[in-house]
């Protein structure tokens, strides 16, 4: 069984390769650091969850409501073809949901975009800007 938030933390990889976007009602909200790809994280905060089955059905309702939105406000803010939406887990086993904007001109398309280049990390002003975009979009309050 899952535990609830107040003993949750991130692992420290997606830590790493990922930056703060808002919180959600269950999940955390993060941005992959990589400018190739408009791309999403969301993490349900619930401790030693690693697949969406391990959460309770009130959670999965809430991650899929929350997928939802945050495909939604990407779509909206990029103006892109395709929404793809994966939780995968092989390479880091807590639970997390990425949402990635897709163009028909990425140079990925139509592959998938894990391992296609190494990763071009946002440059301040350009991230700022995707976030409050997304923040706005998911009418999320201003955090940090």
């Amino acid at each position: 069984m899952v535990s609830e938030p107040d003993s949750w933390s991130l692992h420290p990889q997606l830590a790493r390769d990922t930056l703060p976007a808002g919180d959600m009602s269950l999940c955390q909200l993060r941005l992959m650091n990589d400018a190739n790809f408009p791309w999403l994280l969301l993490v349900p905060r619930r401790q030693n969850a690693i697949e969406i089955t391990d959460l309770t059905e009130t959670d999965q309702a809430q991650l899929m409501r929350e997928v939802a939105q945050t495909a939604r406000a990407l779509k909206a803010s990029t103006a892109c073809d395709k929404i793809n939406v994966a939780a995968i887990g092989n390479v880091v086993s807590q639970l997390h949901v990425h949402v990635v904007a897709r163009f028909r001109s990425d140079a990925a398309w139509p592959k998938p975009v894990w391992g296609f280049a190494p990763a071009c990390a946002y440059e301040d002003p350009a991230r700022e800007q995707f976030v409050i975009a997304l923040r706005r979009q998911l009418n999320l309050a201003s955090q940090g």
